[in-house]
């Protein structure tokens, strides 16, 4: 399977790059100046061609003030051009992945990676420079994941980025990822006070969930851009990093498993620009996750990256939620001037939840199944990570007054496939961490009622100055079962503009969009304590001074939570102990014989487990080491 996989990937990297991705090295000497296409000749036009006599400068999100600022020059000395590194490591394969900057004609288009070894460097890889995108790839199996590894990427003779691979701190009780998404183009620069703010927090790993540039056409200038402003934190430690709408070139993203789009806004599906630059931007961006277990491209040979991550016990699974979801446009009533956006509070929700329409897709929801049921290689709790939220936790869309009842562009629609993935988040008692909305907030997901459902942590911007968003309910006023003593004002159950019962925990609203310091940007940490299992979501300020000691978060967090609460539904009874002889923290499956389905798949913390049912009946217990593979308890019936 490993060796499967690794040919896959290896197929993947070169997919929709035609002839010029398998050229010879020597070949590129002269490389094509419209790699896209005639029809797209200012695609990555920063990097592409004759770049060094092109000006680095005015990329545009779109007309008037939304032109874009300088990109950063491409043109740097030589002993600078390896921008920056970033990896992962998961079950005995370490992927990293090199961006360069653009190479001139006549400079070796190869990547080296050496690592310290007994106070000496050596060399374990080499690879290929590709061209357009200016990425390198290494893959070394059979790593050691004990050991802290420096590294160092060179190129030529004098250019290099070095780093630390960290080793999996399995032993730690406490896993601390970062949670980060939607960094502003506009706001050029380093991110200083973010950079320290992590420095002093020293999470275990991070999770860019997309929109990491906003510079549509111009993606590895971007790109480039974004890992200068953050490569003094990804440099030591795994990074988990995906690709959202803006960082394929849409305002909003349907993917239609690989469709063409041919409106304007793409609500009709699809991607606008063509499958080389989409793959591209997948390649710089995510090919340096682990292996996918299903890595078959998708419609017009675009690739996919879904996967699973292991950090000392913390189970991530990585999702895409725009790559297969259905496109509004000619497939449900049209409910505004736009096909994706409902402000007319007499509709039906119910009359857009139509039958056939696509959110996560069959191949995604089948290794969500998977995945939930899967403790092998030491996995302990689970959590999954996507670009979006499950919901429309907002009213107010680029302004404090300008209101939108419903934006298909969110998790919360199709409500049927939103329902299906939460049913498997929630059967691995899984949180789930996103970004995209502009707004941090925190919300326990309701399926058949209220609070039935996981929790899920949508970050703030890192910088928010493209598009402001607002939690503020028209009637002013707190849904039931608000949270108690929370300082906000509108938490508790509330129905989004798609129907979805949600419950508000805590949300992040701007003061003044346009006063930096007040603008609601930032990050979200997430604690998992493995001793514990509680969860706790943390909520910090960009201009925060953790590093001084500032320990002042968004009003509202931080939120600790039990794992098990993921799981909201209603206990009706306990079955009766059960033990699995010879494994200290066994997995535990419970299945409702009248129906077959799984309720739930968990890692218990001793080898005794008493399971909880939700409703009378007939139930079977399953467990075992690393997955539920022995029937220890069968017609177990509860009155």
């Amino acid at each position: 399977m490993k060796d499967i996989n690794r040919r896959n990937a290896i197929k993947l990297t070169a997919a929709g790059f035609g002839a010029l991705a398998l050229m010879p090295a020597a070949s590129l000497a002269q490389d094509a100046a419209q790699p896209f296409g005639t029809e797209f000749p200012d695609l990555d036009s920063l990097a592409t061609g004759e770049w060094w006599s092109k000006a680095a400068a005015a990329p545009t999100l779109g007309k008037g003030k939304d032109r874009d600022k300088s990109a950063p020059p491409m043109n740097v000395p030589r002993e600078d051009v390896v921008a920056f590194a970033l990896y992962t490591q998961h079950g005995g394969v370490m992927k990293m992945t090199a961006q360069l900057y653009p190479l001139k004609p006549g400079e070796a288009r190869e990547a080296r990676l050496e690592v310290q070894r007994d106070g000496a460097w050596v060399e374990i890889a080499k690879s290929e420079v590709l061209y357009p995108g200016w990425d390198a790839h290494f893959r070394v199996e059979k790593w050691d994941a004990t050991k802290d590894v420096p590294y160092r990427v060179r190129h030529g003779k004098k250019a290099m980025f070095e780093g630390l691979i960290r080793r999996d701190p399995v032993e730690k009780s406490e896993i601390v990822i970062a949670n980060m998404s939607c960094n502003s183009s506009r706001t050029i620069g380093p991110r200083t006070e973010i950079i320290e703010n992590l420095r002093a927090q020293d999470p275990d790993a991070l999770f860019f969930g997309g929109d990491q540039t906003y510079r549509h056409t111009e993606h590895t200038a971007g790109w480039i851009e974004f890992g200068l402003q953050f490569r003094d934190i990804i440099r030591d430690r795994p990074t988990v990093c995906i690709p959202d709408d803006h960082d394929v070139g849409h305002g909003n993203l349907w993917g239609e498993a690989g469709g063409q789009s041919h409106i304007e806004g793409d609500a009709d599906g699809g991607y606008r620009y063509p499958v080389a630059y989409v793959n591209q931007v997948q390649r710089q961006q995510s090919w340096h996750l682990p292996d996918s277990p299903d890595p078959a491209p998708v419609n017009r040979d675009i690739s996919v990256y879904f996967t699973r991550m292991l950090v000392a016990g913390i189970d991530f699974a990585i999702l895409e939620d725009r790559k297969f979801k259905t496109g509004p446009a000619g497939t449900i009533p049209r409910m505004g001037p736009r096909p994706d956006h409902i402000n007319d509070p007499s509709y039906d929700p119910k009359s857009i939840d139509l039958p056939g329409l696509d959110l996560l897709g069959q191949r995604q929801e089948t290794f969500l199944r998977k995945w939930g049921q899967d403790y092998s290689g030491g996995a302990e709790m689970k959590c999954v990570l996507s670009a979006t939220a499950f919901c429309g936790a907002v009213h107010m869309h680029g302004g404090p007054d300008k209101r939108l009842l419903a934006d298909l562009d969110c998790n919360g629609w199709p409500q049927a496939g939103r329902n299906r993935a939460l049913m498997e988040i929630r059967r691995a008692w899984a949180p789930h961490l996103c970004g995209d909305q502009h707004l941090a907030v925190v919300v326990k997901h309701g399926i058949e009622q209220f609070g039935d459902g996981p929790f899920g942590f949508t970050s703030p911007a890192l910088v928010n100055t493209i598009y402001g968003r607002w939690w503020h309910p028209l009637d002013e006023r707190p849904g039931p079962n608000s949270a108690p003593n929370s300082p906000l004002p509108w938490t508790g159950d509330f129905k989004d503009g798609l129907g979805n019962q949600i419950s508000m925990l805590a949300y992040a609203n701007p003061e003044d969009i346009q006063d930096e310091k007040k603008r609601a940007d930032g990050y979200g940490l997430i604690r998992f304590d493995k001793k514990t299992r509680k969860i706790t979501f943390e909520c910090w300020p960009r201009f925060a001074n953790v590093a001084d000691g500032d320990k002042a978060q968004f009003p509202g967090w931080p939120i600790t939570i039990a794992q098990e609460a993921n799981d909201g539904r209603k206990v009706h009874a306990h079955l009766p102990e059960v033990k699995l002889g010879g494994v200290a923290k066994p997995v535990v499956q419970v299945i409702a014989e009248a129906t077959g389905e799984i309720l739930y798949t968990v890692r218990s913390q001793t080898e005794i487990f008493k399971p909880r049912v939700y409703a009378p009946g007939k139930y079977t217990v399953k467990a075992g080491k690393d997955k539920p593979d022995a029937v220890v308890a069968k017609g177990v019936e509860v009155a």
